[in-house]
């Protein structure tokens, strides 16, 4: 997959950082609304080892407040000139499912990557937005919103084959619309139970199999925390077993808020996966 001119590899495991441009994300952390901790945020990743900067200003945890499409657009133009200053033409994505806002980000910094938690339901003009620029497009799976996914977490079958079809019917509707470079992300924690969230960990191979690279997104998030009974800040270890276990059963991508980490278990990943399987 080419952005920029620079080939981003998914046939290897990639890591993507995120920039939360934000002041109410899940894990304090990773908050940076102001230019400079941007910058510093985005150049200590690179150094680290990130693929991809991953760019958002609207929270999605659950319960998150709603803010207005230009305010998110204000954060995400400060987030997205922030890593083109010190990043270059790094691949990017933008996290958001308005498709005024992605419009806006590609008119403004170049060619990037859609990364819509809703895969169009939310706003069905994305699609188009990613359709007319051919944009790289992550769907997620998700059901409402974030203010009210937590409650659509009953399924009449098991987690896995519910996203399984989800995206098989999606993926059909996506690319008759003209979306061609898709990525699929299974959507840890969206509309899941925790005890959901680690079947679908453990059957995630059915969606790495449908033939599109698959995002993994488990960093510190509540099937860590609530089943160890800690805090966001204290889930680095459950999500690097988690984060191995996604690229065990096929993940190319890997969504993280600790680049060194993410990056030393890609790097002990392709070893392993050298001795294992001959690659």
């Amino acid at each position: 997959m080419k952005l920029n001119g620079r080939e981003l590899d998914l046939s290897r495991p990639q890591v993507m950082t995120i920039v939360n441009v934000t002041d109410d994300s899940f894990y304090e952390g990773s908050r940076t609304s102001d230019a400079e901790a941007i910058e510093r945020r985005v150049a200590s990743a690179l150094e680290q080892g990130a693929a991809i900067f991953d760019v958002g200003g609207y929270s999605s945890r659950p319960g998150a407040d709603d803010i207005s499409p230009e305010e998110e657009w204000r954060r995400v133009e400060r987030g997205l000139t922030a890593v083109r200053r010190v990043a270059g033409d790094i691949p990017v994505s933008v996290d958001t499912f308005r498709a005024e806002v992605a419009r806006r980000a590609i008119e403004s910094f170049g060619e990037l990557i859609i990364n819509d938690i809703s895969a169009g339901e939310l706003d069905p003009e994305i699609v188009d937005v990613a359709a007319r620029y051919d944009a790289p497009y992550i769907a997620m799976h998700m059901r409402g919103t974030p203010q009210t996914m937590q409650a659509l977490a009953s399924y009449e079958r098991d987690i896995v084959t519910e996203v399984c079809d989800y995206f098989g019917r999606r993926i059909e509707e996506l690319r008759a619309r003209g979306v061609n470079r898709l990525i699929l992300d299974p959507g840890f924690g969206f509309a899941k139970s925790v005890e959901q969230n680690y079947e679908l960990m453990a059957g995630l191979r059915r969606l790495c199999d449908m033939g599109y690279p698959v995002l993994s997104g488990v960093s510190r998030k509540s099937m860590i925390y609530r089943l160890l009974n800690i805090t966001p800040q204290e889930a680095l270890a459950g999500t690097a077993a988690l984060n191995w276990e996604s690229l065990r059963q096929g993940a190319t991508i890997l969504r993280v808020h600790d680049t060194r980490e993410a990056a030393d278990i890609v790097r002990m990943f392709e070893v392993y996966r050298f001795y294992i399987r001959g690659e």
